[in-house]
């Protein structure tokens, strides 16, 4: 009833009219998501009806109950392949200013129609594949680029840029080709940075390095929702980079991990976006080529470093001589170098481990990164060996026995994923400079049989890779216990 009515409107009636009766449908069915079969024909008029008004001169006020309700009606996917051709998405395109090259955003009372035009292409993208050809052969990604460079560096157009975000992830997640594209063709790697760069508001102090303000205040809705949408398309430009990069791409993979970093330390409105922000962050930076990953840290600036040493001479003598980390004035330091993004990392890491649940999607990629971080870069592997596995002292409870961050990793070295117990088995062996004897002393023989056996060193040994001699850090309780220890694992070996 709803759709005959509109639609006797939207054919016979006035600007106005058809403004009233949209809106009202619009409102009713603002929450729907699934439709009744038995409408199905009306709808498809309806949205050939809207298609129509779209292309007369009326209001603004009209195209946006008209863009609105086609919105909705776009949602369902039976009714799009009729309506979704090249002269309907070509309107679309011309409403959300993606046809025009050198046209301004200047009109604020159109922005409403370009975003809900925006809106509009992303259902039907998303929902039709006739609409996604139509997008190649519209050069839509192009367009889009465009429209980004009018409004990167413009606050108040915010829900325009993250939009436009929203539908180029969607090409390029629908598209491989529409990633090569957007990498190469149309410079999106530096043009998603500095969308990004814009949405944090970045004042550089070096070339790889921004001011963080630890009191200001927390990202707006909009920027943290433009920061995601930014990110997830950056995302699918960059998928194996790491794998296959030119040298000359380093400088840009070091600036957008230097952005990365600054995401790492700044909060959303709220706590459940701010881990949404954090996630996407850790996928993107598992797409940085390792080498890159170094800007993560960074020296301590020349006042950072007088704060550093008069708070070693507040720590007890030894701990001072082993170089333990040093929190003050809220920043993470160790060696001299500020540790804060890395600190912030294994805290996201451990949330997701005391999480129980969705461990290959929300854990495996923290995991990965700061094993290849530690594999690579050997000031973030002594960091993390200090904060993660340091010095044992209670060698009365089996390992994967408590609530440290070591026994939660032992603990997930015996799951029953596959994926997940390698990757943390992987990284306590990559904190141990893949030594056997290190391993077990942390983790127990019976925890690291499966990754010995897999590498075929459960003889004892090491890895392949090579790592700088550390200084021995076996306690006193350690080595009053190592006897023992050592004839529980000769049974073990001998099945005992």
């Amino acid at each position: 009833m709803d759709e005959e009515r509109a639609l006797y409107i939207v054919r016979a009636g006035e600007a106005g009219a058809i403004e009233r009766v949209l809106r009202d449908y619009s409102d009713k069915h603002r929450a729907t998501f699934k439709f009744e079969t038995t409408d199905e024909e009306k709808r498809k008029k309806l949205c050939e009806g809207i298609f129509k008004v779209l292309v007369k001169d009326v209001p603004t006020t009209c195209q946006v109950s008209c863009l609105e309700v086609l919105r909705i009606l776009s949602r369902d996917k039976k009714i799009l392949v009729p309506v979704t051709t090249k002269e309907n998405m070509q309107i679309l395109l011309r409403l959300a200013k993606l046809n025009e090259s050198d046209d301004s955003l200047e009109k604020v009372s159109e922005f409403p129609v370009i975003v809900e035009s925006l809106k509009c292409l992303c259902n039907i993208v998303f929902n039709s594949q006739m609409a996604q050809q139509l997008s190649l052969e519209l050069n839509l990604a192009a367009k889009l680029c465009n429209l980004l460079k009018k409004c990167k560096d413009r606050k108040f157009i915010n829900d325009i840029k993250c939009f436009d975000l929203r539908l180029l992830f969607l090409l390029s997640l629908l598209h491989t080709d529409i990633r090569s594209q957007l990498r190469y063709e149309l410079q999106g790697l530096p043009l998603l940075t500095q969308i990004l760069e814009s949405a944090f508001s970045i004042k550089w102090t070096d070339e790889y390095e921004s001011a963080i303000d630890h009191n200001g205040p927390p990202l707006s809705p909009q920027e943290t929702d433009c920061a995601i949408e930014a990110l997830k398309a950056l995302f699918n430009v960059t998928v194996d980079s790491w794998k296959v990069h030119k040298e000359s791409d380093s400088h840009q993979f070091r600036v957008m991990a230097a952005v990365l970093r600054h995401c790492l330390l700044i909060v959303g409105p709220t706590e459940d976006k701010t881990e949404e922000l954090h996630s996407n962050a850790v996928n993107l930076l598992s797409n940085v080529p390792v080498s890159c990953l170094d800007v993560l840290i960074c020296p301590l600036t020349h006042e950072e470093t007088a704060q550093e040493a008069t708070t070693l001479d507040e720590l007890p003598s030894e701990k001072t001589a082993a170089k333990e980390t040093v929190l003050k004035n809220n920043t993470m330091v160790y060696n001299g170098m500020n540790m804060e993004a890395i600190h912030v990392l294994l805290n996201f890491m451990e949330k997701r481990i005391d999480k129980g649940s969705s461990y290959r999607e929300g854990l495996t990629p923290v995991l990965s990164l700061l094993t290849e971080c530690s594999r690579a870069h050997r000031n973030i592997r002594k960091f993390l060996k200090d904060q993660v596995l340091p010095p044992l002292r209670d060698v009365t409870n089996r390992p994967e026995v408590g609530s440290t961050v070591r026994n939660k990793l032992v603990r997930l070295m015996t799951h029953v994923d596959l994926g997940v117990k390698q990757i943390a088995a992987e990284f306590l062996f990559v904190l141990c400079k893949e030594r056997v004897d290190s391993l077990l002393k942390y983790t127990g023989y019976g925890n690291a049989a499966g990754l010995l056996a897999a590498r075929g060193l459960l003889a004892g040994g090491r890895g392949d890779n090579w790592y700088s001699e550390d200084e021995d850090t076996d306690t006193e309780e350690y080595k009053n216990a190592k006897p023992k220890r050592a004839d529980v694992k000769d049974l073990h070996q001998d099945g005992g």
